[in-house]
């Protein structure tokens, strides 16, 4: 089992995110496609988010990544594009409008990865429930 452990906690939350610049500008490539891989890198690792597999296209990112169930995908959205919208305007000043601030688009592709079937899931809640009946009329206590 490749999970990981906080204090009192077992887990495993895999999520793959796609992002976009604003307009979906083909901008990502040279100098600032690798700037933008090293701040995404550094923003996940301030907070506990481990990169499994990335990519930095021309007009998107793609990221999978392992996130502690401390923090809401959302939350770590939009850390994660508000940071680095202010690195990336500090290391590429000629990126910014002077009537937009925004660098990335507003929202965002999620999709959680796991190991398990939908069907899996079902026939295991369906058998913890009839476990539970079982015991209820046999009239076990833990």
């Amino acid at each position: 089992m490749d999970s990981k452990s906080l204090s009192h906690t077992r887990w495993k939350c895999q999520c793959h995110i796609v992002f976009i610049p604003k307009y979906r500008k083909k901008k990502l490539f040279g100098q600032l496609k690798l700037d933008v891989r090293e701040i995404l890198a550094t923003l996940c690792r301030y907070k506990g988010v481990e990169i499994i597999e990335g990519a930095v296209c021309a007009d998107h990112v793609h990221m999978c990544v392992s996130i502690p169930p401390k923090i809401s995908v959302s939350n770590f959205m939009g850390y994660l594009k508000g940071k680095s919208t202010l690195m990336i305007y500090d290391r590429h000043p000629e990126q910014q409008s002077k009537w937009n601030k925004a660098f990335w688009a507003r929202g965002y592709y999620v999709a959680t990865v796991g190991n398990v079937t939908e069907d899996a899931i079902k026939k295991y809640i369906q058998e913890q429930s009839e476990e539970s009946r079982k015991e209820e009329s046999e009239g076990a206590a833990f």
